[in-house]
């Protein structure tokens, strides 16, 4: 079956305010589309059902859809789009002037010594002219094969997509893998990225506190060397770990509780970084480094990811999220570029729609 026939049945979902989700694991060509029958809510309290769970980063509601109350395909799709210029939208300078003041008090949280790395972000809003479903879908599989892709829509949390390149943890019984991922550099084809001290130090805090949660959990830890990770038109920094959790632990749930949320999209000390995050960031985050994916406690798999490079879209209207690590190191200017540069993942699945105020 093939991805236009059930375009249809996409759209009238959605009209109809039925729950669903499309995804893809990276690097495969066959897409996941679950259809509920009835609106009504189910969450996810234990892992204990077969479906796809999309929770958020701090409080609101983990919605879980279930495959005993949907209807199931797999579709094939392998069309691979190429991504577009730097595409530009209008920036209201204010946007600039209040992140880089939230980066900048970030830093001096961490210079003052309490803080080893605190992730701020920001939402940046733009206008569509023509938003269409069957549009959207075909480009994002399209366009981030590496990634995992999915759009995800419930009545209670409205319409979402994303293409993210973190792993939250992915299980197989006991055994689990999950990786550290953090640093932010442009791709650019046959050469190498040149990584700052900056980089390499938010890196370093990442995987420390990752080990450091999976001692509490995990009777065997193996972790690999550091790597380059492509994401779209980004790099970053990857570390990946893989073992058996303790005899006696739920397996997903010890792990999901231990490692969310993680040290890149959060900070360290984690407590402290939460708590910043939630003071001063002056929104709700939501669903935006939250976490997402199926799970089969048939054959006892989960594969779930960080909710990164991803949008909520309200009727024309696209909300965006993006942001970044901030260390001691951290230049406010540069990150607000960082998160320019993040924005284009986005950015380039919705340019066909974009209002031309935009």
């Amino acid at each position: 079956m093939k991805l236009e026939t059930i375009l249809a049945k996409i759209e009238e979902h959605h009209d109809l305010g039925l729950p669903f989700v499309l995804y893809s694991l990276p690097e495969s060509d066959e897409i996941t589309a679950l259809f509920q029958k009835d609106n009504k809510i189910h969450t996810c309290d234990d892992y204990s059902e077969d479906g796809f769970v999309m929770a958020p980063f701090s409080t609101g509601t983990r919605l879980m859809i279930p495959e005993k109350h949907c209807e199931k395909t797999v579709v094939s799709y392998s069309e691979k789009i190429t991504t577009q210029p730097f595409i530009s939208i209008s920036e209201d300078s204010q946007e600039e002037i209040d992140y880089i003041s939230l980066v900048s008090k970030a830093r001096k949280n961490i210079l003052n010594g309490k803080y080893y790395k605190i992730v701020t972000s920001r939402q940046k809003k733009a206008q569509l002219s023509n938003f269409d479903l069957s549009e959207l879908i075909p480009r994002l599989f399209g366009l981030y094969d590496r990634a995992f892709r999915y759009v995800w829509y419930h009545p209670h949390s409205g319409l979402w997509c994303g293409a993210t390149p973190e792993i939250l943890v992915k299980t197989n019984g006991k055994e689990f893998n999950t990786m550290a991922l953090a640093g932010t550099n442009a791709f650019q084809e046959d050469q190498e990225p040149n990584w700052s001290q900056k980089e390499i130090n938010e890196q370093k805090w990442v995987v420390e506190a990752i080990a450091d949660k999976l001692q509490h959990v995990a009777s065997v830890v193996r972790v690999s060397k550091i790597k380059n990770h492509r994401a779209g038109s980004l790099v970053h920094l990857r570390t990946d770990f893989n073992g058996v959790v303790k005899k006696g632990c739920n397996s997903l749930a010890t792990l999901v509780a231990s490692l969310h949320p993680t040290p890149a999209v959060c900070g360290t000390p984690e407590k402290l970084a939460k708590q910043f995050i939630i003071q001063n960031e002056n929104y709700d985050r939501t669903y935006y480094t939250g976490f997402l994916g199926p799970i089969n406690t048939v054959t006892k798999e989960a594969q779930l990811f960080v909710n990164l490079r991803c949008m909520h879209i309200v009727d024309k209207e696209v909300n965006l999220f993006v942001g970044g690590g901030i260390t001691l190191d951290s230049v406010p200017e540069a990150e607000w570029e960082e998160t320019q540069n993040k924005l284009q993942t986005m950015l380039q699945v919705i340019a066909p729609m974009l209002s031309i105020n935009d």
